[in-house]
C-alpha cells in the first residue's frame, strides 16, 4: 500500500543498507540474527521519527530478532509535553506473518473476549469465518469456564490470554441469553476477517440514523470498498440523517481505507479540503504529504458520533481527528481512545518486516499530539451483555437517546454506574486487548 513518495523512499534506504548488510554478512547461507539486528538498527538510525535520540552506544546484538531491537528504540521516543516515552508500536513481524495479518486471515479460534465486571468475561466479537463463528458463538455470551476452569475472573487474565488467542485447542462452557448453557470445544483454524461486522438504521425521533460496526482498517480492500458502497447507498435510500460509527476494538490498518472512509463522511463543505497531513523526521521532511478530501456519497452530515475505547486506535483516532475540524463531532464509550498519532510502513529486512514508527499525522488544524488518547464526550460502560445492534447496548442506547433528546444521559443512572470498571477489569481489558494489531500503515 505504497504511495509513489514511500516506494522512492525504501528503495533509496535500501541502497544505503544494502552495503552495510553485505559488508557484514556471514560466510555461509544462512543470515545470522546479528546481520538482521544490525541491519534492523541501521533503519531505526535513518528513519525512525525520533531517530537523533538512539545512543551510539546502542547495541542490536542484545536483542534476539528485529522484534526486540525495534521494541528496544521505543525508549527513545522523547516528546515535548510527555514525561516517559511516548512509542509503543515499532515492531518486527516475519513476512509470512504479515502477508496474512495485513489480508486479515486470522489463525485463532477466531473469539474475543474482555470482562463485564471482575469475574464476568464475555465474548466481545465473532469473526463469522473463523471456529468460533461456525459454532455458532455471539457477542455478550457469558464464558463461565475455559478447559473445565472456573477460575474466570480478571485476575487471571494471563491464563485466559494463553487459552484464548494462542492455544491449538479449547472447551468452553458459555451462558447465553434465556437459553440454556453450552459447553463448545474449538480447534484453532485459518478464517478470513470480514471488518464490518454489523450495520443497520433506526427511526430517531422524527429522523433517521445509520449505524456499522467497523472493525478493521485491514483485510481485503476491495471487500472493505463495497462494503462501504452498500452501506452509505443503504444510507442515502433510506435518507439517514445522523451516523454512528463503532470503532471500540479497531486497532487501525491502513491510512488509504481510512481516506477512503472519511471521504463518505465529511460534509460537502469539505471536499477539497485538507484532511491530514503526515510528517517524517528533519531527514525526511521533503516527504511529508498533505492528504485532501475527494467526497464521496451524497450524505451531507453535519455532526457524527463515534463510539470508542482504550482499543480504538490508530487509523480510527486518525479518521476521528481528520474530521474534527469539519463538524461536531462525539466520542462515546467506556474510555478515552488508545492514543496513537503516528504511524509506519513495512520495511523488508531478509525475511522480515520491520515497522520503526516513520511519520506523525496532524489535521487541518494542526492538532494530533494526542499521545493521551482522545477524551469522552460522555462515558459509558460497554454494553458486553448485548449483542450488536441491541438498541439496549449501553453505548448504541447512549447514542440513539441523545440523537432523539439531546442527552446521553438515561434517568436514574449516576456517573459511577455508568463507568462501572474497577482498576482491575480496566487493567485486564487492557492486557486481553494487547494481541489485536494496533498501527496506521501507508
Amino acid at each position: 500500500m505504497f504511495s509513489f513518495c514511500m516506494k522512492t523512499l525504501v528503495a533509496g534506504l535500501l541502497l544505503v543498507i544494502a552495503f552495510t548488510s553485505v559488508s557484514c554478512r556471514k560466510n555461509h547461507d544462512v543470515i545470522s540474527s546479528e546481520v538482521k539486528n544490525d541491519t534492523a538498527a541501521n533503519y531505526a538510525r535513518d528513519i525512525y521519527l525520533w531517530y537523533n535520540n538512539i545512543p551510539a552506544t546502542f547495541n542490536a546484538h542484545t536483542y534476539t530478532d528485529p522484534n526486540g531491537v525495534m521494541e528496544g528504540i521505543r525508549a527513545f521516543s522523547e516528546e515535548p509535553g510527555f514525561s516517559t516515552p511516548v512509542d509503543r508500536w515499532s515492531f518486527a513481524i516475519l513476512k509470512s506473518d504479515w502477508e496474512k495479518m495485513s489480508a486479515g486471515i486470522g489463525g485463532d479460534f477466531g473469539m474475543n473476549v474482555f470482562f463485564l465486571n471482575n469475574n464476568d468475561l464475555r465474548v466481545s466479537y465473532v469473526e463469522r469465518e473463523s471456529p468460533a463463528g461456525k459454532a455458532g458463538i455471539k457477542r455478550s455470551w457469558h464464558i463461565k469456564q475455559i478447559n473445565g476452569n472456573a477460575d474466570v475472573t480478571a485476575a487471571n487474565a494471563p491464563d485466559i490470554i494463553r487459552a484464548v488467542y494462542q492455544s491449538v485447542t479449547g472447551t468452553f462452557l458459555f451462558g447465553r441469553p434465556n437459553k440454556a448453557d453450552t459447553a463448545i470445544t474449538l480447534k484453532a483454524a485459518s478464517y478470513r476477517e470480514h471488518p464490518v461486522l454489523f450495520d443497520s438504521v433506526y427511526t430517531t425521533g422524527s429522523g433517521k440514523t445509520g449505524y456499522f460496526v467497523f472493525n478493521s482498517f485491514l483485510g481485503d480492500t476491495n471487500e472493505i470498498k463495497n462494503e462501504f458502497v452498500r452501506i452509505f447507498d443503504k444510507f442515502n435510500v433510506q435518507h439517514v440523517q445522523d451516523v454512528v460509527v463503532d470503532l471500540r476494538y479497531n486497532g487501525g490498518g491502513y491510512v488509504s481505507v481510512q481516506n477512503l472512509l472519511a471521504n463518505y463522511l465529511v460534509p460537502a463543505a469539505g471536499n477539497n479540503d485538507v484532511m491530514l497531513t503526515e510528517e517524517f523526521n528533519d531527514r525526511y521532511s521533503s516527504y511529508n504529504t498533505t492528504e485532501k478530501f475527494v467526497k464521496k456519497g451524497t450524505l451531507n452530515l453535519n455532526r457524527l458520533f463515534f463510539i470508542v475505547s482504550q482499543n480504538t486506535a490508530s487509523a480510527s483516532e486518525l479518521l476521528i481527528n481528520s474530521l474534527m475540524p469539519y463538524m461536531e463531532v462525539q466520542l462515546v464509550g467506556p474510555t478515552h481512545t488508545h492514543g496513537k498519532p503516528v504511524g509506519f510502513y513495512p520495511i523488508p529486512v531478509f525475511d522480515w518486516y520491520i515497522f520503526p514508527v516513520s511519520f506523525r499525522t496532524i489535521n487541518k488544524n494542526g492538532e494530533g499530539n494526542y499521545f493521551n488518547g482522545l477524551n469522552l464526550n460522555y462515558q459509558v460502560m460497554d454494553g458486553l451483555d448485548k449483542d450488536w445492534g441491541d438498541v439496549g447496548e449501553g453505548c448504541l442506547s447512549s447514542v440513539l437517546r441523545y440523537i432523539s433528546s439531546g442527552s446521553f444521559a438515561r434517568l436514574g443512572v449516576t456517573p459511577q454506574q455508568r463507568a462501572g470498571l474497577t482498576e482491575e477489569v480496566q487493567f485486564s481489558n487492557a492486557r486481553l486487548g494487547k494481541p489485536k494489531f494496533k498501527g496506521m500503515i501507508r
